[in-house]
């Protein structure tokens, strides 16, 4: 796909989660695709750092804990005042969960809930709200989940609040009628941190039943995201899967 596809170099891109993982992954396809992205999460990495040295004139970060609303509107009114119009929001920040739902304190489901669901949500509403505004046909990406498609033990709450952010793509898309697009990938799972839940054996398991032979990297996840930021592009309520055909 070449540069030329996307949406013009002046776009800018809000990133949640943008530290470390997946998330500083996209922040670092979008900077080398030419957009600018302002990225924030709970802490700035060395790594998010890093980009920012290098491009100053295209990068704002922020420590930002999402669930915050407050803090997400103070860093959205200066990536404006920096920037100008937000034009795309990629809602990444989550976390994980390791722990069979019995064994869940409230306090935990509670957590994972206002993370990976009502954050967003609360996030995404700010963000259309002044797209819309402006008058702006911007486009919204979530990252959930195969976990909202298919059981995994140890990820219940964690499954719960991807499947809504599946369903909630799918309405708001229908919603905004065409005013912007709005789709979510759902990846397999990475060997990182959050998969550690499940386990050498069951990792295994999905690595056997795995077409392609491995566990989801983030490199095969961000051509999918900058896909959807495109200019032009049909594609809206969507749900695209990357994860070598695991969960088919």
């Amino acid at each position: 796909m070449s540069d030329s596809a996307l949406v013009p170099p002046s776009t800018v891109v809000l990133v949640s989660g943008g530290s470390r993982g997946l998330g500083l992954a996209i922040v670092t396809d979008l900077l080398d695709a030419g957009l600018t992205v302002a990225a924030f999460a709970r802490s700035v990495t060395p790594e998010l750092e890093k980009l920012a040295d290098a491009h100053p004139d295209r990068v704002h970060v922020g420590a930002v804990d999402v669930t915050d609303l407050a803090a997400a509107q103070g860093f959205v009114r200066a990536v404006e005042a920096r920037f100008g119009p937000i034009d795309g929001l990629v809602n990444n920040a989550a976390v994980g969960q390791d722990s069979m739902h019995t064994h869940t304190a409230t306090a935990d489901i509670a957590r994972i809930v206002e993370t990976n669901l009502t954050a967003p949500l609360q996030l995404t509403r700010l963000v259309i709200r002044r797209m819309l505004g402006q008058g702006r046909r911007g486009r919204v990406v979530n990252v959930t989940s195969i976990c909202a498609q298919r059981g995994f033990p140890g990820l219940v709450a964690y499954s719960a609040t991807k499947g809504g952010m599946d369903a909630a793509t799918r309405s708001l898309a229908r919603e905004l009628g065409g005013r912007m697009l709005v789709n979510a990938v759902a990846p397999g799972f990475f060997a990182s941190e959050m998969s550690a839940v499940l386990g050498s054996t069951q990792l295994d398991q999905i690595v056997r039943r795995t077409p392609t032979g491995h566990l989801t990297e983030p490199a095969e996840v961000v051509p999918v995201v900058r896909m959807l930021l495109r200019e032009h592009t049909n594609i809206n309520g969507q749900v695209i899967v990357v994860d070598g055909a695991a969960s088919i």
